[in-house]
């Protein structure tokens, strides 16, 4: 759950409304089972969510449950493997029914790891209050891991540290305690269509639920199509992605309509560890970055790279629409 700020400098990244090209991304779409892909190789996604057990608002009459239910039924249809999903403790404790999240979760044989026991910002917090934070988690984690391996983290929002102190300070306790940091290279920021999702259907508005529909799929084509550009600008090539998503009501309507466009673009589906045996992963931007972003982001924006041209999110219609 990335958030960024607008800026004039031609190398800030496509988060929210910054400039952009309509027409480059589309063209994109088309090319790149052919430009980006070695010859009998296809590009490999690794699909992940963050905060679980609970994102965003509930369409009346929907549960918490009943949002993993669909998303693990919409994985194990299309045979995903090894989906991490990013707990924040703090958000399941006294609730019988997000309890019953983290407890589905694992019965379909899908690892967890640690996204913070409240969700904490690290760019407004210091790095020693981020540590207690994820150690608070830990006892959820080891409780429904059992044997397994739980000590990976995703940052919440993406953000990394805003200091360079910060950002090592974290890294160094991280390795100093086993974790591993889960990195993403895909992110077309879908957590903001939760909310209006939950609006639209409260008001009955069969109309703009198709909009949110259409814009969503043309959010993440877009946003594919872009990351798949700055891998092969960095590194010379595509690379294993991993795509963030969010445990939200409206992701879990989503979803097959979202993994089956993955496929018809070429990809297919792999598990975090094997993205992660990608040589691009094993870079560290090592940047004061305050607005954080995926690898790709980080690398393009604490290098001053210039970002191919892209197609804004309707964030702002998303803000308004239904209400």
């Amino acid at each position: 759950m990335n958030s960024g700020a607008p800026s004039a400098t031609p190398h800030k990244s496509p988060k929210n409304n910054l400039r952009c090209s309509r027409w480059l991304a589309p063209a994109l779409l088309l090319c790149l089972p052919l430009c980006f892909t070695s010859a009998g190789q296809t590009p490999g996604v690794a699909i992940t969510f963050d905060d679980l057990p609970a994102h965003g608002e509930l369409p009346a009459g929907v549960s918490r449950s009943d949002v993993a239910r669909n998303i693990i039924r919409a994985l194990q249809a299309r045979g995903v493997p090894g989906v991490y999903g990013f707990v924040n403790g703090g958000r399941q404790e006294g609730d019988p029914d997000r309890h019953e999240v983290l407890r589905l979760w694992r019965d379909a044989g899908f690892p967890l790891g640690s996204h913070t026991y409240s969700h904490l910002d690290l760019t407004k917090n210091t790095a020693a209050a981020f540590a207690r934070d994820i150690r608070a988690n830990e006892a959820t984690l080891r409780e429904l891991m059992g044997g397994g391996d739980w000590r990976r983290l995703r940052y919440p929002f993406l953000h990394e540290g805003d200091t360079l102190d910060k950002r090592r300070a974290v890294r160094a306790y991280l390795a100093g305690h086993g974790y591993r940091v889960a990195q993403v290279t895909l992110d077309f920021e879908d957590y903001a269509w939760n909310n209006p999702y939950a609006r639209c259907v409260a008001r009955h508005d069969e109309r703009s639920v198709a909009w949110l529909k259409a814009s969503y799929l043309r959010a993440a084509a877009e946003s594919i199509a872009l990351g798949q550009r700055m891998a092969v600008q960095l590194y010379g090539r595509d690379i294993k992605h991993v795509l963030l998503l969010h445990m939200g009501a409206f992701d879990s309507v989503m979803l097959p309509d979202l993994l089956q466009l993955l496929e018809k673009q070429g990809f297919h589906f792999i598990s975090l560890e094997d993205a992660e045996s990608d040589p691009a992963y094993q870079t560290d931007p090592d940047a004061a970055l305050p607005h954080g972003g995926t690898l790709l982001e980080q690398f393009f924006d604490s290098r001053r790279l210039q970002y191919p041209p892209f197609e804004t999110k309707p964030l702002e219609r998303l803000g308004s629409i239904c209400r």
